[in-house]
């Protein structure tokens, strides 16, 4: 495609993605099915571009007021993912001028909205949890996440799945805690390997593992996913048990359960049951009622954690929003608590970075329901041998008279520090 058609296209699809009616991700596969006449590298363009406009949010829509044009086509230019040559032989003399000068401006010159690229409502949030370290996230938080491989151990080995990739051309290494994890450089066609047709990968976040991994399910045992989704826990679950035992998939969603379908066919998993639920009420949780080993409760969040590929979240999610959310968490939390036995596991889990989502309710939880006996996640990880637990959790918020936290520790993944997406983490055993 010629330069200055490419930029219109770009500019087209940062025109769509900015109106948010529907997710990012959703509306850029929507413009690719209608224009499938773009190729690969047009395509990688187009969504890269649209992206960096959501994740510089602030900032572009700042230096686009001045130079001259349509405001999504100066947007565009500033968030063009490609090489300037090629972007500069889109551009007019005018256009050209401009975008040196906004180059030109140094980071430290900038007001703070216009670095951090965030919502001020969540910029407090962050900065109060953070302090100086917000930066540093805010910074993270502008890039693009790094693509984790969840190896199935069921059917093969981490290191030879690394080196089956190597042999196609794509280079990985092994992830730092999750011990089933590859972390890869790029975005390679995945899909076209034999090793994921086969089932013997998965896409899934180091964090995202790691959360499975505090689950510590066992052969033979009744495990429940709660809200399984589209089930990348719902899988390493069930590697984890060998295959073996029952292991419950629960939503409220058919649809998303729907997508576990296929993965699920290539996974070499029998043990795995989908179903789908009216609501955390609904008569087949009564009916498992204090006969389930491990629980795992994923629940519905503003999903703040996953910013830096799901950069749209942060101006779509409102502070009422996360507020509604607090209350279904508790409620679904405690409903999912009934089908544990005596002796079982209970982990509550979000992508989330705000505390109200995370450490409140889990202190909330464990208030009402002392038969809970609050884990300690650094315990329980450096039991599981994941390298460096105690860096990936953090105490209770609150304190005791003598200065202790209530609860006990909580795992608590950020991008900046641990290179995952944003993560938490509660467990508990029933007595």
């Amino acid at each position: 495609m010629h330069p200055k058609a490419l930029l219109d296209a770009c500019a087209d699809l940062v025109r769509l993605v900015l109106q948010f009616e529907h997710p990012a991700d959703a509306v850029v596969s929507r413009y690719f099915r209608e224009h499938r006449s773009l190729g690969p590298r047009e395509r990688a363009t187009l969504a890269e571009t649209a992206f960096a406009v959501l994740r510089k949010k602030l900032l572009f829509e700042q230096l686009a007021r001045s130079g001259s044009g349509p405001k999504e086509r100066k947007l565009a230019i500033l968030g063009f993912h490609g090489p300037r040559d090629f972007l500069a032989s889109a551009l007019n003399d005018t256009e050209k001028q401009w975008l040196a000068t906004c180059d030109a401006i140094p980071a430290d010159a900038l007001m703070a909205p216009h670095r951090h690229n965030l919502p001020e409502w969540m910029a407090k949030a962050l900065q109060d949890q953070l302090g100086d370290d917000f930066w540093l996230l805010a910074e993270h938080l502008q890039q693009t996440g790094t693509l984790d491989l969840r190896v199935n151990m069921l059917l093969s080995k981490r290191n030879e799945i690394q080196k089956e990739l190597a042999q196609v051309g794509i280079a990985s290494e092994p992830t730092p805690y999750s011990p089933w994890g590859l972390r890869l450089q790029g975005k390679p066609a995945l899909q076209k390997t034999d090793a994921f047709t086969r089932g013997a990968m998965e896409v899934q976040d180091e964090g995202s593992q790691l959360l499975a991994l505090l689950v510590d399910a066992h052969r033979g045992e009744m495990v429940v996913d709660f809200c399984a989704g589209a089930g990348g826990k719902t899988l390493a679950l069930g590697a984890a048990m060998r295959s073996t035992g029952r292991l419950y998939a629960f939503d409220v969603s058919g649809h998303r359960l729907d997508a576990l379908k296929p993965r699920l066919a290539r996974s070499g998993l029998s043990n795995v049951h989908p179903a789908a639920i009216a609501h955390e009420r609904d008569e087949r949780v009564k009916r498992l009622a204090g006969k389930i080993d491990r629980v795992l409760v994923d629940a519905p969040c503003s999903g703040l954690g996953t910013l830096r590929r799901n950069p749209d979240l942060k101006w779509r999610q409102k502070p009422q929003a996360v507020q509604e959310l607090t209350e279904k968490q508790l409620a679904i939390l405690q409903s999912a608590s009934r089908m544990v036995k005596s002796g079982g596991r209970l982990v509550y889990a979000t992508c989330s970075v705000l505390p109200e989502e995370n450490e409140r309710i889990a202190q909330a939880f464990g208030a009402a329901n002392p038969y809970f006996v609050p884990l300690n996640a650094a315990r329980e990880l450096e039991r599981l041998k994941v390298p460096g637990a105690a860096g990936l959790c953090a105490p209770a918020l609150t304190l005791a008279e003598d200065g202790t936290p209530i609860g006990g520790d909580f795992l608590r993944l950020w991008p900046h520090r641990h290179g995952t997406d944003g993560f938490f983490a509660a467990a508990w055993t029933r007595k």
